[in-house]
């Protein structure tokens, strides 16, 4: 049984549930024929991967949704060995050079060498060109921009980029003026209170307006995860009540704890408390920036740091810190400690 995410996720662009001008100019730029390489941004859960792969389906039909995974091994010219995973189909590459770390330039060059200079196996698709989806731009080294820049311009007649970010100031110009941009921006309260009731009725329940709206709401207009906060609602409670409690990620849950520890006492000891919590948050994956931006933003911090006083300054060029120098996992645990002292 597949998550409501997935299961309901559009597949063609006529199919999208919001934004529909700007798909209607992405199906106009297909059937035109002469297709450029694409920079599409926009917030988290705001749809880019979802209109990347309808943009996929108008191109080449079904067939890139028979998507296999891959284990790419490249060897850099220091004879290091570099393993990274693909999602591929028989016309498009999926993946993330940012996985792959300061040889993401590598990366780059060694997998669109290979993409561009194979052929494709079916020709009565009418496309003498495969797409190669890199993910996560912003958070590539600007060596590996630079590289992706040349790159670009050299195989531009056997393949087409499609590049995806959350924000293109990270982005160096000179491959921003390479690629048509297309901004995708975060569904409004009502287009996600519209959508949740749209698949509770497809599921057979019924869903309160007024919980709906709690829903979209805290999700923060994230469209995934507001889908998964009204799944995990059912799983709860059923049937659904307007006044229902809203289940929260255990990692949110932990952050605002760490918020409370970090108000009531400061200590050398709640320090090294808290900078365990941290390391915690950094290995199971959450973002460093995510981390210290929540942080800012819980109320509990914010009725003991105000706004304008010494305290949030410190607090928000750590933040801005962390953000440019994309520190590693120790640098980024350590910075709570700077900033409070």
């Amino acid at each position: 049984m597949s998550l409501w995410v997935d299961k309901y996720r559009p597949t063609l662009l006529c199919k999208v549930d919001y934004h529909r001008e700007q798909a209607a100019q992405l199906r106009n730029l297909v059937q035109c024929g002469d297709f450029p390489h694409l920079l599409v941004y926009g917030p988290s859960g705001a749809g880019k991967k979802t209109r990347i792969m309808c943009l996929l389906r108008e191109l080449y039909g079904s067939g890139v949704e028979k998507l296999r995974i891959e284990h790419q091994n490249i060897t850099a010219p220091s004879k290091k060995k570099i393993e990274i995973s693909t999602i591929a189909s028989n016309y498009h590459l999926e993946v993330n050079p940012s996985d792959a770390g300061n040889s993401d330039r590598v990366v780059i060059q060694e997998l669109l060498k290979t993409v561009a200079q194979s052929q494709q196996l079916e020709t009565n698709t009418q496309r003498d060109f495969k797409v190669v989806l890199l993910t996560e731009v912003d958070k590539l080294t600007k060596d590996a921009q630079h590289a992706l820049r040349r790159t670009m311009e050299k195989y531009m007649a056997t393949c087409r980029l499609i590049l995806c970010c959350n924000s293109t100031s990270k982005v160096i110009a000179p491959i921003r003026s390479r690629c048509l941009a297309v901004r995708v921006p975060a569904p409004s309260i009502g287009d996600i209170c519209t959508i949740l009731s749209n698949v509770c009725k497809k599921e057979g329940l019924t869903l309160p307006q007024e919980l709906a709206r709690r829903i979209a709401e805290k999700s923060g207009r994230n469209l995934r995860k507001a889908l998964l906060m009204c799944e995990a609602c059912r799983v709860q409670q059923l049937p659904f009540t307007p006044d229902q409690d809203i289940s929260e990620a255990d990692w949110e849950v932990y952050l605002r704890e760490t918020a409370n520890a970090i108000v009531s006492q400061q200590t050398p000891q709640r320090l090294f408390e808290v900078r365990g919590r941290l390391y915690e948050l950094l290995t199971h994956c959450i973002p460093a920036d995510i981390i210290i931006k929540l942080l800012t933003k819980n109320p509990y911090v914010g009725l003991q740091i105000q706004p304008c006083t010494p305290g949030m300054y410190r607090l928000w060029i750590m933040t801005i810190v962390i953000q440019q120098e994309k520190v590693k996992l120790d640098k980024a645990a350590l910075s709570y400690g700077k900033f409070r002292t």
